[in-house]
């Protein structure tokens, strides 16, 4: 199945890849070989609005895993505009993960699992990958959490 049936099945639609404003000195995707080194993504909604607070405090662990699960959306609308068609990808090869979250917060990973299902969810086997979740005591504009993605693709046909 092509990945992009697959997120209709799903109900998800991509949103167009978020601009990175002028004055920040990085930018959303780089390709280098056959890596996609996707920059760090916070999680947006439909609506536009980002999920914000702490883990923990603000927010629980169901709150985090969406809101991880949006991040990894964002990923993927940067990986499809910087390749094109999301049926190259040959294998999520590794997620970072940042949680906003208290300092007694310790679950982490089970936040990132709303990323990583997701990524399963629409690849399978080739959407398993290393991890690692940590859990920070801020993130931007109060974010609840952060992605970066590295994709290894195929060549353009």
């Amino acid at each position: 199945m092509h990945v992009e049936d697959r997120l209709k099945e799903l109900g998800i639609e991509l949103p167009p890849a978020w601009d990175v404003p002028s004055d920040f000195r990085f930018v959303r995707a780089v390709t280098t070989g056959n890596l996609v080194f996707i920059s760090g993504h916070g999680p947006r909604r439909p609506d536009g609005t980002h999920v914000t607070g702490r883990l923990g405090e603000d927010l629980d662990l169901d709150a985090g895993y969406e809101a991880a699960r949006l991040t990894a959306i964002q990923c993927l609308a940067s990986l499809k505009a910087e390749i094109g068609d999301l049926d190259r990808v040959v294998r999520i090869v590794k997620l970072l993960g940042f949680v906003n979250c208290t300092e007694k917060f310790g679950e982490p990973p089970r936040v990132m699992n709303g990323a990583s299902d997701l990524l399963i969810d629409l690849f399978g086997e080739r959407g398993r990958h290393a991890r690692s979740a940590v859990g920070m005591q801020a993130l931007p504009n109060g974010i609840a959490v952060e992605v970066e993605m590295v994709v290894e693709i195929a060549p353009a046909s």
